[in-house]
């Protein structure tokens, strides 16, 4: 690896924007992390990738990721859900560091390959699970496993948006089954899935059975041209709308749910943990504060986590100084780059192991859904 690392990334839309700023902040809050150089920005129209890499702070574009990973370091997959398997293989097998967007893969064959690679490769391969980079989410992973909640009876988590709830909302790829994998539940659901894991798989075990279902409630949405006019409609082929109820090895059961047809909701990611001795409640839409409820407590205590002996938060600001979404990138940008130059990947880094086994669970509830029956995992 160079002293410096050169990173070519994949996309430049809203993850892009994302990440790109997450990796310009990295040396103004992060010294101690690797030096970097954001070198290539990739994808097809070149005119709008000069126009974005000059704001982004890119050296250099292409539309060609196959000539970028021969030019850079570190590759960043930020693309549709069915460009992640070739061009982050591609990468893995000449041994060049992938970040990857979640969900892994849009099937769970390419998720397999995807993690096969990644296990062959001398390299770190992460999946984007940005939410395990949130202060309260850490905070509240420390309490589990410290016991303070006690024996994990049941986990609720919920991914509620609304931008699906006008049936003139336009067509977009996350709407194609043979581009995205699947809707809600890939989308919004591998968050979810990705959590749960984190905060208590060391406790309750892997998810053992699951039972799920699928909804679409609008089939098909208007296609608009520049000037707003409807020129066509397109067939919706995922599903606008998903719940599953899980049991964990140790025998604690979960329910999850998202949907993009929850009015009022925007980005309302709420996980919740009751145990045997207390609860906790996080929210990412008031994702500095935890709800906690523990001991002989008659109620739940909202905890601000921006104390500086709260993880990543010294970097930052003073305490009550409250940090914000993007700030997830930043730190999981950091924990990424300091694995690429060190060797060494923390637990708290999602890889593509990780990713897999996300995709396990989805996929487990989509034949759940199709066969109508509770299967094994």
């Amino acid at each position: 690896m160079t002293e410096t690392i050169d990173i070519g990334m994949l996309g430049y839309r809203f993850i892009g924007k994302a990440h790109s700023n997450a990796l310009a902040r990295q040396a103004m809050f992060f010294p101690d992390g690797p030096e970097i150089n954001r070198h290539t920005l990739i994808g097809r129209n070149e005119a709008e990738l000069r126009e974005a890499a000059d704001r982004f702070g890119f050296d250099q574009v292409s539309t060609d990721w196959e000539d970028a990973i021969d030019s850079v370091d570190v590759f960043y997959n930020l693309g549709p859900n069915h460009l992640h398997e070739e061009p982050s293989i591609a990468a893995l097998e000449a041994g060049v560091p992938v970040l990857c967007e979640k969900p892994l893969a849009p099937t769970l064959k390419t998720a397999e390959r995807m993690r096969d690679a990644a296990a062959d490769a001398a390299v770190p391969a992460g999946c984007a699970f940005n939410y395990r980079f949130v202060p309260a989410i850490q905070y509240a992973k420390g309490l589990i496993e410290d016991g303070e909640i006690g024996e994990i009876r049941h986990v609720r988590g919920r991914y509620l948006q609304d931008w699906l709830v006008d049936p003139d909302a336009p067509w977009a790829w996350r709407l194609d089954k043979e581009l995205a994998g699947s809707g809600a539940l890939g989308d919004l659901g591998a968050h979810t899935v990705d959590l749960v894991r984190f905060l208590v798989g060391e406790v309750t075990g892997e998810i053992d059975r699951l039972s799920g279902q699928l909804q679409t409630f609008v089939d098909e949405r208007p296609v608009y041209d520049d000037d707003g006019e409807v020129t066509a409609h397109r067939e919706v082929t995922v599903d606008d709308a998903y719940t599953a109820q899980l049991t964990f090895a140790n025998g604690a059961i979960g329910t999850l749910e998202a949907s993009r047809f929850a009015s009022g909701h925007k980005n309302d990611h709420t996980i919740e943990v009751h145990g045997s001795k207390g609860s906790l409640r996080f929210s990412l839409e008031r994702l500095n504060e935890l709800e906690v409820l523990t001991g002989d407590a008659r109620g739940y205590e909202t905890v601000l986590v921006t104390d500086e002996s709260d993880p990543y938060v010294e970097a930052w600001w003073p305490p009550g100084h409250v940090l914000g979404w993007e700030h997830t990138f930043v730190h999981e940008n950091y924990e990424f780059l300091h694995a690429v130059s060190t060797g060494d990947v923390p637990d708290v880094l999602p890889t593509f192991e990780d990713g897999y086994a996300v995709q396990c669970v989805l996929a487990a509830i989509e034949a759940s859904d199709e066969r109508g029956e509770r299967v094994a995992l």
